[in-house]
C-alpha cells in the first residue's frame, strides 16, 4: 500500500469510528431504522478499514519458498473480504431492518429529529473532508486527465477503490437517512424511515457487489494496464540486441508489483554473451519505465 493510500483509510477510520457512535446515540433516542443502518454503515466501514490495514501488513511479508512472489496479493483478499463484510452486514442488515420498519408501521411524532439532523450533518462534514475529498484528491491525481471509468478500470490500489466507493455511499446515504427521517416526521408515518433504511441497504449491497468484482479480477492474476505493457515493449525494442518482442505476459502481484514475462527474439548472428548482455539490459530498460515491474523474466526464442 503507498504511503497516500495508507493514510487515506487511518483517516476514513478514524472518522468512521466517532461517527458511528453519534450514529447509535441519535437511533437509540429517535427509534429510527434509517438511523439505525447509517450507524451499522459506520461500523462495518471501520471493520473493513481495519481489513485493509491487515491487508496491507500481511502483503509486506517476505518471499518465501512457499511463496516464492511474496504475499502481495494478500490485499486483494482483504479487499475482497471488505466487499463481503459490506453485502452482509451492512446492506442485508439494513434491507432487513427497514422491511421490518415497513411491514410494521408506526405514528412517528419527530423525537429525537432535530438532534439526529445534527449528527448527520456532523457526520457529513467529517465524511467529505477527513476521508472522501482526500480520496477524490487522489484518485484525480492518479486519474491525470483519463476518463473516471477507465480509472476505475485500471486502478490495482484496493484502498483508494474502497475508501472511494465506501465514502462515496456514505454521503450518499447520509441524503437518504436525512430524507427517511424528515418524511416520516412531516407525515408522522415511519414508513419513510423503513425505505430510506431499505435504500441505503441496497446502495451498500450495489457498492460490495462493484468491489467483489474488481477484487476477483485482481485477486485471479489481472494484468497490467494498457500503458504499462505499451510503454514495457517499447523498453525491450530500444535495446540493441533485440529484434522483436513475440509474446508479453504479466500479471498484478500487489498495488505497485508487477510479474512480467516475455518472449524475445534478438538479432541473429549474436554470441551468447552478447545474448547475455541484451537480456540484462532489456531488465534494466523494463524496470526503468515502469518501476512496479519487481519480477521480471525474459526468453530468448529464435528470430
Amino acid at each position: 500500500m503507498a504511503t497516500e493510500s495508507k493514510k487515506l483509510v487511518i483517516l476514513a477510520l478514524v472518522a468512521n469510528m466517532a461517527i458511528a457512535v453519534t450514529k447509535f446515540i441519535a437511533a437509540a433516542i429517535s427509534g429510527s431504522s434509517a438511523m439505525l443502518s447509517e450507524g451499522i454503515h459506520s461500523v462495518v466501514d471501520s471493520g473493513n478499514q481495519v481489513f485493509l490495514l491487515r491487508g496491507e501488513s500481511a502483503s509486506r511479508y517476505e518471499a518465501t519458498v512457499q511463496h516464492p512472489f511474496g504475499r502481495g496479493k494478500e490485499i486483494f483478499f482483504w479487499g475482497f473480504m471488505v466487499a463481503v463484510f459490506l453485502f452482509v452486514a451492512g446492506g442485508a442488515v439494513s434491507i432487513w431492518e427497514g422491511i421490518s420498519q415497513i411491514r410494521d408501521p408506526h405514528a412517528h411524532d419527530g423525537t429525537g429529529l432535530w438532534f439526529s439532523l445534527a449528527v448527520l450533518g456532523v457526520a457529513a462534514v467529517l465524511e467529505i473532508s477527513v476521508a472522501f475529498r482526500p480520496a477524490v484528491i487522489e484518485f484525480n491525481r492518479r486519474r491525470a486527465g483519463r476518463s473516471v471509468w477507465r480509472t476505475l478500470k485500471d486502478t490495482k490500489d484496493p484502498s483508494l477503490l474502497v475508501v472511494l466507493f465506501e465514502d462515496s455511499a456514505a454521503v450518499l446515504g447520509l441524503v437518504i437517512a436525512a430524507s427517511g427521517l424528515i418524511l416520516a416526521a412531516v407525515t408522522e408515518n415511519s414508513f419513510w424511515d423503513g425505505l430510506a433504511s431499505v435504500l441505503i441497504g441496497v446502495l451498500l449491497t450495489s457498492v460490495a457487489w462493484l468491489l467483489a468484482v474488481e477484487m476477483k479480477a485482481l485477486l485471479i492474476g489481472e494484468s497490467a494496464t494498457r500503458e504499462d505493457r505499451a510503454a514495457i515493449r517499447a523498453a525491450v525494442l530500444s535495446v540493441d540486441e533485440v529484434a522483436y518482442v513475440e509474446r508479453v505476459l504479466t500479471m498484478q502481484l500487489a498495488p505497485h508489483e508487477l510479474l512480467v514475462n516475455m518472449e524475445v527474439a534478438f538479432d541473429e548472428g549474436l554470441t551468447h554473451e552478447d545474448v547475455e548482455r541484451g537480456i540484462v539490459a532489456i531488465e534494466a530498460a523494463v524496470a526503468d519505465a515502469v518501476p512496479s515491474a519487481t519480477q521480471i523474466f525474459v526468453e530468448p526464442v529464435d528470430a
